[in-house]
């Protein structure tokens, strides 16, 4: 009965993290930071029309005392371990009485957050506490009971946290971003998914992300890793805002993904025509004629493999290289098979991880099948080991030419960027920076 039950029950997709990052503590004193002209814009706009706003709800004539400038003094973000984050704003008033020197007032804003998962997948920062307090900045006794007075009137203490919620709308906004389709190549596109929501701890917020991949729109079923990924220790020194971590899944999923799009079927020049191979293989003179250029077709017999090791990034492929003429009905008369390990180098632009073939560091060639004959591996070697060595790393560099989106938000970028290739995955410390289209 359990076996049925198995094969009528559809195969769920593995969940299971290949990426994930950590937000510094650094990091949120940034976002603290760019976050503070934000602020000033929401809360000037909402306590200055509270006032304007007397109007159009019956007064005949302006009130009295009215707001005449809004600063945020501070803007500030502590993680709460295990549970959340808080916030906490002081912001700078000016009320004017009529015909009266503008009255200093001061307003302090605690806000406790927390991130939720939606049904939908994305993150959603949400408030769960929120303790306005306003004083006024007056030291005489008389003038303090006068200012509660007039407080009371110009400022709406309960509306102030309808708009520390009007705040979360551009982070959320930007937590949205982050589950974006991200093109890889025309027909091929990866998306980070959430598994949950983030761990708040002294380090930072911990964040695990797996990554699908498409190809074509279709999701590609990428193979199962034989070991669970998870966010490794980091040096409690960091000078870094975000630090990102990839496994060695994610990039060989990456190319699994290419293979199933066809991205790695090569044609290879060479400079060897029939006439020239039938001085080394003298069965291919009675197969053609004419004169005619010698093409190699290139295709992957298996899935490629990234190994990552300390200081170390490579690419192992396995290829199946189809020697032939004709143009443009190709005709193979010899297949090789060329095992290739090249050398990866990683660097990040921008927003993006750029992955290209540093050097071939391995390569042999077999003969897989032959209408000319038996050719020794020698031989093999000595004809077409140079243009697959010359030509492979060429052609995968082409098809990464964009680079790989990274996870991000929208609205920022990265900076002071460095990447550490580790056994088993890769880091990416790196800087936070807002786009100059959002200062």
């Amino acid at each position: 009965m359990g076996a049925l039950l198995a094969l009528l029950d559809p195969v769920q997709p593995t969940r299971a993290p290949d990426c994930g990052g950590i937000l510094t503590p650094l990091g949120l004193s940034y976002l603290a930071e760019v976050s503070k002209p934000h602020a000033e814009v929401v809360l000037r706009q909402d306590l200055m029309a509270q006032r304007a706003s007397d109007l159009f709800l019956g007064s005949m004539e302006p009130s009295r005392n009215r707001i005449t400038s809004v600063k945020v003094a501070d803007l500030w973000l502590s993680v709460i371990p295990e549970a959340g984050l808080r916030l906490g704003i002081e912001v700078e008033l000016r009320v004017a009485p009529l015909h009266a020197v503008p009255m200093p007032v001061r307003i302090s804003i605690r806000a406790d957050l927390h991130v939720d998962m939606g049904p939908d997948g994305n993150l959603q920062l949400l408030t769960s506490a929120c303790r306005p307090t306003v004083q006024a900045q007056s030291t005489r006794e008389a003038e303090s009971k006068s200012s509660r007075s007039i407080l009371d009137k110009v400022v709406d203490v309960d509306k102030l946290c309808l708009d520390v919620s009007k705040l979360l709308l551009f982070p959320n906004e930007q937590l949205m971003s982050l589950t974006a389709l991200f093109p890889v190549t025309p027909n091929c596109q990866l998306q980070y998914l959430p598994l949950a929501a983030p761990v708040f701890s002294k380090q930072g917020i911990a964040l695990s992300l797996q990554t699908t991949f498409q190809v074509a729109g279709a999701v590609v079923p990428v193979p199962v890793s034989p070991v669970p990924f998870s966010m490794p220790e980091l040096a409690s020194t960091s000078t870094s805002h975000l630090i990102l971590a990839l496994s060695e899944h994610f990039y060989t999923s990456l190319y699994f993904t290419l293979e199933r799009a066809g991205a790695f079927n090569m044609t290879i020049p060479s400079m060897l025509t029939t006439a020239t191979l039938a001085q080394k293989i003298t069965q291919v003179g009675s197969l053609y004629h004419e004169d005619l250029p010698i093409t190699l077709s290139a295709a992957l017999r298996s899935s490629p493999r990234v190994v990552l090791e300390e200081g170390r990034a490579a690419l192992k492929l396995f290829l199946t290289v189809h020697i032939g003429a004709g143009s443009p009905d190709f005709q193979s008369f010899l297949s090789v098979s060329a095992d290739v390990t090249a050398g990866l180098q990683l660097s990040v632009s921008d927003t993006r991880m750029m992955i290209s073939t540093a050097v071939i560091e391995d390569a042999e060639l077999s003969l897989a099948a032959s209408n000319v004959g038996l050719v020794r591996a020698a031989l093999l070697e000595e004809l077409f080991l140079a243009p697959v060595c010359q030509q492979v790393p060429a052609w995968m560099d082409d098809v990464l030419r964009e680079g790989v989106h990274l996870p991000h938000l929208s609205h920022f970028t990265y900076t002071d960027v460095s990447v550490v290739v580790h056994k088993d995955y890769v880091l990416v410390p790196c800087k936070l920076k807002l786009r100059s289209t959002m200062a």
